[in-house]
């Protein structure tokens, strides 16, 4: 089995790299992508505890945002295999993860000002140096007894939108460049995702094409079928191979490792895409 949407405690996971694999290892995958948000601080870890038989795809989710004429939206492209020394690319990550680290406090006050008992360093604490997200804001609000679970946290009253605010994204034209020059491999992730918010118009997908994206994520949870259906469409249409992924974020979210799985083939023409670094896998 092949799942290439998998996130750590360097992102907002709440499994550490390490453990990740093994758990990866225990579920029946032959191949696992760490894609953590906006970093590669769980790589080494993982490539160093591997298991005998597990190949390791080496990846992030970048933070991307598209600016069309009258609107601007959010989205998340999955970058595999590019080379983290790459240094325009290193930066921008860099940036992003600055970003989401500014605004996670300022969410933070906002809420201390409502009389939230919500404290910054507990945040930092319990994230343990990974890329703060909202998860982390959510799993304090569950420590504090205000809400049961992520879900809840994430909702319009919380962090859906009372304390949201925006963070610093990438250019999704720019980012595909960036993770082309460092030798990577991009896929949409969750490209039609309508419970999380708006999508990208139809023709977006186009244009993404032309500008290097390789593939998009079709089966994932947040899909209806016709979502799934819609998204694989787009592919054949473009040329673009397509991904089926867990998204896992240990007990941040209701889904197991392996629930979505993607064909060999189009892990073929993923790795036959990438110039930046090699998958890994463990010998024992």
């Amino acid at each position: 089995m092949i799942d290439l949407h998998l996130h750590s405690t360097a992102s907002d996971g709440t499994t550490p790299p390490a453990e990740l694999v093994r758990e990866a290892a225990a579920a029946g995958l032959t191949v696992a992508a760490l894609t953590d948000h906006d970093t590669t601080g769980g790589w080494a870890a993982a490539a160093a505890a591997l298991p005998a038989g597990l190949t390791l795809i080496r990846g992030a989710e970048l933070s991307c945002r598209w600016h069309g004429p009258d609107e601007s939206i959010a989205l998340h492209l999955l970058a595999y295999l590019f080379d983290p020394a790459q240094p325009e690319l290193a930066a921008a990550l860099a940036r992003v993860r600055q970003s989401r680290l500014g605004r996670a406090e300022r969410m933070v006050d906002l809420m201390r000002a409502d009389g939230i008992p919500v404290d910054w360093d507990d945040v930092l604490a319990h994230a343990a140096g990974g890329t703060v997200g909202r998860p982390h804001l959510a799993a304090a609000l569950i420590r504090a007894g205000l809400v049961t679970d992520t879900q809840e946290a994430f909702g319009p009253q919380w962090l859906g939108r009372r304390y949201r605010l925006p963070k610093a994204d990438l250019d999704v034209f720019e980012a595909l460049s960036l993770v082309r020059a460092a030798g990577g491999v991009t896929v949409f992730a969750h490209p039609r995702a309508s419970v999380r918010g708006k999508v990208v118009p139809d023709h977006l997908f186009a244009e993404l094409a032309a500008a290097g994206l390789h593939g998009l994520e079709a089966d994932h949870h947040d899909h209806s079928p016709a979502e799934r259906a819609e998204v694989r469409r787009h592919a054949a249409e473009l040329g673009l191979f397509t991904t089926g992924s867990s998204d896992y974020h240990g007990t941040h979210k209701k889904v197991r490792i392996g629930e979505y799985t993607t064909a060999p083939e189009s892990l073929e023409r993923l790795l036959s895409a990438a110039t930046g670094v090699t998958p890994i896998t463990g010998v024992g």
